[in-house]
C-alpha cells in the first residue's frame, strides 16, 4: 500500500485541501489577529468583535491577506501532509502486528506515541520552511501595517524598525514560539484525530450509508481533534501574534509578561480563542476530509 500513495498525489491533495480551507476561512484568521494585537482588554468580547468588524472598509477586507494565507496554507499543508504520510508508512513498516482493523482511512495505523511524535517532528520541519510567509500573513492581517503588495510587505519586514540595515532574521521572528504552538498542536492533533477516527468509525459502521461513512467520520474526527489541540496550545498563539507584530525583539517570557500585565491578565493568553477554535475546527474538517478522499481517488 505504501507504493500506491505517491508523493505527487499527496502534495496535490494536501495543497488543494489547504488552499480550499484558507480561502473559505480567511475572515476568522483576520479577526483573530486584530483581536490579539489589542493591548487593552474588553470584558465584552462580542462588543469588541463587532467593533473590529465595523472598522473594516468593506466586506472584501475580511479577506485581506488571503494571498499570503493561501501560499502559506497550501504550501504548508502539502509539505506537512506529504512528510506525515511518508513518515507514517516508514514507521508502520516496523510494526510486527499486521492486523488490519476496519477504518475510514487508507493511511497506516500507528501507536498513540508514534502519532504524537511524528506529528510533532513533521510540523517543526514544515513550520520552519514556511515561517517567512507566516510573518507576511500576520502583518498583512493586522491593521498596524498598511501593506499594499507582497513586495512592500517583504521590504517592510526586511527593513523592520527605524534606521535598520535590514536582516533576513526578521522573517523568522517569533519562530520559536510559533513552533512551540504548532508542534505540540500537530502532535496532539494527530493523536486525537486517529483516536476519534477509530471510535467514530465503529459508531458510523452501524449506519447503512456506506458512501457517507468515511467522509463524515474523518470530518467529525478532525473537528474534535482540532478543538482539543487548539485549546491546549492557545497561549502560544497569543504570544506568537504579539511577537510578530512588534518591532522590538522581546523574548517569549518577556512577551508573556507584557500580555499578562495588561488589563485582562491571564485571559489575554486566550484572546481570540473562540475564533481560532472556529477556524481550526472548520479548517481541519474541510482539509482532512478533502485530503483523505482525494488520496482514495487520485
Amino acid at each position: 500500500m505504501a507504493n500506491e500513495l505517491s508523493s505527487k498525489k499527496s502534495l496535490a491533495a494536501g495543497g488543494l485541501a489547504g488552499l480550499t480551507s484558507s480561502v473559505m476561512l480567511q475572515p476568522f484568521d483576520l479577526l483573530k489577529t486584530r483581536l490579539q494585537q489589542q493591548k487593552q482588554h474588553n470584558l465584552n468580547y462580542n462588543t469588541t468583535l463587532v467593533k473590529e468588524i465595523r472598522k473594516l472598509k468593506n466586506f472584501k477586507e475580511l479577506w485581506r491577506g488571503v494571498l499570503p494565507s493561501c501560499l502559506r496554507t497550501s504550501m504548508g499543508s502539502a509539505i506537512y501532509l506529504t512528510l506525515l504520510l511518508k513518515s507514517r508508512f516508514y514507521l508502520s513498516s516496523f510494526k510486527i502486528d499486521s492486523t488490519v482493523l476496519p477504518s475510514s482511512s487508507i493511511l497506516p495505523k500507528l501507536s498513540h506515541l508514534q502519532n504524537l511524535s511524528v506529528g510533532f517532528v513533521v510540523r517543526a520541519i514544515a513550520g520552519y520552511i514556511t515561517m517567512p510567509i507566516t510573518i507576511i500573513k500576520t502583518r498583512y492581517e493586522s491593521n498596524i501595517y498598511s501593506y499594499n503588495s507582497m513586495y512592500e510587505s517583504v521590504e517592510g519586514i526586511y527593513f523592520d524598525g527605524k534606521n535598520s540595515p535590514g536582516t533576513i532574521r526578521n522573517f523568522f521572528k517569533g519562530s520559536l514560539v510559533t513552533l512551540s504552538r504548532d508542534c505540540p498542536y500537530a502532535g496532539l492533533y494527530v493523536l486525537f484525530y486517529e483516536w476519534f477516527k477509530t471510535d467514530l468509525y465503529r459508531i458510523a459502521s452501524r449506519s447503512h450509508q456506506d458512501h457517507l461513512k468515511g467522509g463524515v467520520t474523518n470530518s467529525a474526527s478532525a473537528v474534535l481533534a482540532a478543538s482539543l489541540a487548539t485549546t491546549i496550545t492557545a497561549p502560544f498563539d497569543a504570544i506568537k501574534t504579539r511577537m510578530q507584530l512588534s518591532s522590538t525583539h522581546a523574548s517569549i517570557s518577556q512577551t508573556m509578561k507584557i500580555l499578562v500585565s495588561e488589563p485582562g491578565g491571564m485571559r489575554n493568553l486566550f484572546k481570540g480563542l473562540s475564533l481560532r477554535l472556529s477556524r481550526k475546527g472548520l479548517s481541519a474538517g474541510i482539509s482532512w476530509c478533502i485530503y483523505e478522499e482525494l488520496l482514495k481517488r487520485l
